[in-house]
């Protein structure tokens, strides 16, 4: 059976760089094929009507044709631009963090509507929440469900006890939560309060709308913030380079 020499695609730029002398190496995720690249070729021209259309974070739909190593774009129409995640350092860094976190938990032509539908409404809140921590940490909590990685929130990772509203232990290795009597069953397991593992769990089990009511304090913040990133390191093996550079910001902001 023959493939088609052309499709069509609603994606996503997650990585863009220069390809030759005019044209862009895309990364995208797109509704159809999952993540693959695809050469826009004159996009780096003024004149082409590729160029506004390829920006990093941009959701457009494409044409495409096969190509021999890499498809070509031959046709781009913008859906929705996220112009405020260009225009803002923070907003950008956020929008960095959401594409390199799918980048990492994805392969090439594996398709994911969950996934697809998950990057473009996170791209919308980073775009236009006044808040970035929550977004970040509902991303995060839907991205690993979705993957197969969700924490165990809600019984001990150990004895399978049911947790009660208390102070905790969150262990890395095991993937979840570990009760005080479990807690040597990782020596490496971190603390949890009951308050951080409440609003943990309400992430993980409500929708958006009800989950950017919250207003947490920045004790809780940071809490969530350390469980969660030091969570995905341990699955990903390795540092996000978002993360290091948001860190970076916040140590300049500081007085």
């Amino acid at each position: 059976m023959t493939r088609e020499r052309t499709f069509r695609s609603e994606a996503i730029v997650l990585k863009r760089s220069d390809f030759g002398e005019a044209d862009r190496l895309l990364t995208l995720f797109s509704r159809e094929q999952g993540k693959l690249k695809a050469i826009a070729k004159g996009a780096r021209k003024p004149q082409s009507r590729k160029t506004g259309h390829v920006e990093l974070f941009m959701r457009s739909n494409f044409l495409f044709a096969k190509g021999h190593d890499l498809d070509i774009i031959t046709q781009v129409e913008m859906v929705e631009a996220y112009a405020a995640l260009r225009a803002d350092l923070v907003r950008t860094t956020y929008a960095s963090y959401a594409v390199e976190l799918l980048d990492r938990f994805t392969v090439e032509h594996d398709k994911h509507l969950g996934l697809y539908q998950l990057l473009a409404d996170a791209l919308g809140w980073f775009a236009a929440d006044e808040e970035m921590l929550l977004p970040a940490r509902y991303y995060e909590l839907r991205l690993l469900s979705l993957t197969g990685f969700q924490p165990q929130l809600f019984t001990c990772v150990s004895c399978a006890e049911t947790i009660a509203e208390q102070d905790q232990f969150f262990s890395a290795e095991l993937g979840g939560v570990l009760c005080p009597k479990c807690q040597t069953a990782d020596r490496r397991a971190q603390p949890i309060t009951a308050v951080a593992l409440k609003v943990l769990r309400f992430l993980q089990t409500r929708p958006y709308d009800a989950v950017k009511q919250l207003h947490l304090r920045r004790p809780v913040h940071t809490e969530l913030e350390h469980i969660m990133h030091t969570y995905l390191t341990h699955i990903l093996e390795r540092n996000l380079k978002s993360v290091d550079f948001l860190h970076r910001l916040r140590q300049e902001a500081r007085p």
